[in-house]
């Protein structure tokens, strides 16, 4: 009766220890997975590339009722995303959670003291690949490429800005000015709006962008593209070389994706691979993959998260090239 009585009070304490983790995880039970509010962690400010590509699937997946429930968008910016993702990461196990990714996801952990690494949340897809141009103000002496080179050469303390502080936006610039032997002054801004801001006002020289940020400023006359970075010229700024063009060997596109909490169950993670899918197939994408100047390029599941490790080698080895990191003993 004793050896009963004992394993029916290890059965209950079992029940409620695992409730218990349930509960403090937020996953809950997912059998009637998604039945919840989605929160969709946007970890940089209004208006950037990454704000902008979230939003759209957002509006995507409520046009087609592809999401039963709210979902809930919040831009958490600084640190370069590490405040964004750092709020996802403490929100392990946790099926409701969501994010969406950028250079600086693969570029934080490297060159910042965080407790998370791309390995820390569920890979979920690979949508598009993004390249950057590089601008000046409409009324810049710079007219081209070559113009800003050779005053930054003449001895001239050259600014540019971009998002983050050693982000995408910091290496393509910096790779540039080792190939071309200049120097310049990098100036990191927390969001689109700001760092667009900062060159209209005259704040910085130049600025590194996503042409999905700067389209409209370039077509409204106030801003001039010198270059692009991506592998060929894009439609919509056809008369801007790429880098490669111009004889530089530079080009290093982002990973624009969407992550998981980490730990989420796998059925989680396959629900929303097949959302994903029918998202990607929607004319709505393939127009914003078009005016945003993006590479269509998906990987699913376990592929991205292969991708990102690839990524992630890729850039660690650029960091230390460039001497913004050193190598780990």
């Amino acid at each position: 009766m004793k050896k009963v009585l004992l394993s029916f009070v290890a059965l209950v304490l079992l029940i409620t220890l695992t409730a218990c983790n349930s509960e403090q995880s937020g996953g809950g039970n997912t059998d009637n997975y998604p039945e919840k509010t989605l929160n969709w962690t946007i970890a940089f400010g209004p208006g950037g590339g990454n704000d902008i590509m979230s939003r759209t699937i957002i509006d995507i997946i409520n046009q087609y009722d592809l999401y039963p429930n709210d979902i809930v968008p919040e831009n958490r910016e600084g640190g370069s995303g590490a405040v964004g993702w750092g709020y996802l990461n403490s929100k392990k196990g946790d099926p409701y959670q969501i994010s969406s990714t950028s250079g600086s996801f693969i570029n934080t952990p490297l060159v910042s003291d965080v407790p998370f690494s791309h390995e820390s949340f569920t890979p979920v897809a690979l949508l598009a690949t993004d390249d950057m141009v590089m601008l000046v103000n409409e009324d810049s002496e710079f007219n081209t490429l070559e113009d800003f080179i050779n005053a930054a050469k003449s001895g001239k303390t050259l600014s540019i800005g971009g998002i983050g502080a050693v982000n995408v936006d910091m290496m393509i610039p910096k790779l540039l000015a080792d190939q071309a032997d200049f120097e310049f002054e990098y100036v990191p801004f927390q969001g689109g709006g700001e760092l667009t801001s900062g060159l209209l006002s005259k704040s910085v020289d130049a600025i590194m962008a996503n042409p999905a940020e700067t389209i409209g400023q370039i077509q409204g006359g106030k801003m001039k593209a010198l270059a692009f970075s991506g592998q060929k010229r894009i439609p919509q700024l056809p008369d801007v070389p790429t880098l490669i063009e111009s004889g530089y060997e530079v080009s290093l596109p982002m990973p624009r994706g969407v992550i998981l909490a980490g730990d989420v169950p796998k059925e989680v993670q396959e629900w929303w691979v097949e959302t994903l899918k029918v998202v990607v197939e929607k004319p709505e994408w393939k127009k914003y993959i078009e005016e945003n100047s993006l590479t269509d390029y998906q990987l699913f599941g376990d592929e991205f998260g292969s991708y990102l490790a690839e990524t992630h080698h890729t850039f660690e080895d650029i960091l230390l090239e460039i001497g913004a990191i050193e190598e780990k003993k």
